[in-house]
């Protein structure tokens, strides 16, 4: 049997993997209202905030760390396994929050969610540097990045939804299983790399394979890709240029994934169900964010722009997006006015994400990527531990002006330092 077009299936699989993790993880936030009055009824409103940033810190810490660690994971047992492993572990870890009592238990599911969920960006940009020649892989980030902002777009509004039918344990159990459902189609259809893929065709392996190969190679030479060890790869500033980027606009994304059910609740004083109405609209402005950077990616290679020239335009649009919008958050008037603004910042956010992530690929050879992915992503979540522990410190009279001037700040960072530390990007080679 022969599947055309397996690559799409393929991101397609990772991009509803990536939806099933955001609805896994946006549970707690969406959740909370009614959690905080069940567990937590005698605390004030500050101390409840406070718990639910301890929390969603140690997620974040939990994360960075399983970063790293599956980034080696995926490089040492292969996209197809990894998956497997990651999504098993995150989905029984969401079914386990419907056992939580208090902090400590939140706080053990929420560390063993962080450390699997964190797998699924190091195996996506591995599983993209396997199946898509480089004129295609922006436009496949873009589809499995495209997944976190359906995934925000789905989550809000249907657990608020099930809120109505079940306990918020329930809802941790149903949202959980659907992850194990997930790991059915993945196995069946990811039998091999595109290289040895039984079901692939002739056509499309040879088009992955050939579009693979650096723009200056040589017809019928083998190409030797660079895969530094761990030391070398850390010693380049290219590496360095990757992984402060993402610590600095990761940490954006986050603030919105963690607060904007927080912040509906305080500053406009919505419950669960009004945050349902309110709270998906600025993952509508990221999924098109997502497209938007594939699709332009992919319009400027085809049109002849090189690599370099594709992916700084196109992380310095997004960047040049989302400043004005969050500064703009410092007054947004009306709720329908401040998730617009959101979406604004989250399309932004979506448009250079995309292409930041591709930068692995970009510079490293395959047996590389996954590590450098898992690296960058690791300092990213570091950077997000940063502003979330801040917070409810910055937030403490109710105005979130100071989060989202610190925001604007590292867009800023996060341009500069792809524009200095990465001369040009493009494959590397050995020193």
């Amino acid at each position: 049997m022969q599947v055309k077009g397996l690559r799409w299936w393929v991101i397609a699989l990772i991009a509803l993997a990536t939806i099933i993790n955001y609805i896994d993880r946006q549970a707690l936030s969406v959740l909370w209202p009614a959690i905080v009055e069940d567990l937590f009824p005698d605390e004030s409103a500050l101390e409840r905030k406070q718990i639910y940033a301890n929390i969603s810190i140690i997620f974040v810490f939990a994360y960075a760390f399983g970063q790293a660690i599956f980034g080696k994971i995926f490089d040492w047992v292969g996209t197809r396994l990894g998956f497997v492993l990651s999504i098993g572990v995150w989905s029984l870890a969401t079914v386990a929050h419907a056992f939580a009592q208090g902090l400590l238990s939140f706080g053990l599911f929420r560390a063993i969610l962080g450390v699997a969920e964190a797998g699924n960006w190091p195996g996506a940009t591995k599983g993209n540097a396997e199946w898509f020649p480089t004129k295609e892989r922006a436009l496949a980030q873009g589809i499995f990045n495209s997944g976190a902002a359906i995934g925000g777009i789905i989550a809000i509004p249907l657990i608020a939804f099930l809120t109505i039918y079940f306990s918020w344990q329930m809802v941790f159990v149903v949202v959980g299983l659907v992850g194990l459902l997930w790991l059915i189609p993945w196995v069946v259809l990811v039998k091999a790399p595109p290289g040895s893929h039984p079901w692939i065709t002739e056509e499309e392996k040879q088009y992955i394979l050939t579009g693979q190969r650096p723009a200056d190679a040589v017809e019928g030479v083998e190409v030797e890709e660079y895969n530094p060890s761990t030391k070398e790869l850390l010693s380049r500033k290219q590496s360095w240029g990757v992984i402060i980027a993402s610590a600095a606009i990761d940490p954006i994304w986050w603030l919105f994934v963690f607060w904007i059910p927080i912040y509906l609740n305080e500053v406009y004083g919505m419950d669960v169900k009004s945050i349902g109405i309110y709270g998906w609209v600025p993952y509508v402005g990221a999924m098109f964010g997502a497209w938007f950077g594939g699709l332009l990616a992919q319009n400027r290679l085809k049109a002849g722009w090189n690599t370099d020239k594709t992916r700084k335009f196109i992380i310095t649009l997004g960047c040049l997006i989302m400043l004005p919008a969050l500064l703009a958050m410092a007054d947004p008037g009306a709720p329908a006015t401040a998730v617009l603004i959101m979406a604004v910042i989250l399309f932004g956010f979506q448009t250079a994400i995309g292409n930041v992530q591709t930068l692995p690929s970009d510079l490293l050879g395959k047996k590389s990527v996954g590590t450098l992915a898992g690296f960058s992503g690791m300092a990213a979540k570091l950077g997000a531990v940063g502003l979330t522990s801040l917070v409810p410190i910055l937030t403490a009279d109710g105005n979130y002006t100071p989060a989202f001037v610190i925001g604007a700040s590292l867009a800023v960072i996060a341009m500069l330092s792809v524009w200095v530390l990465i001369p040009k990007v493009e494959q590397l080679k050995s020193k």
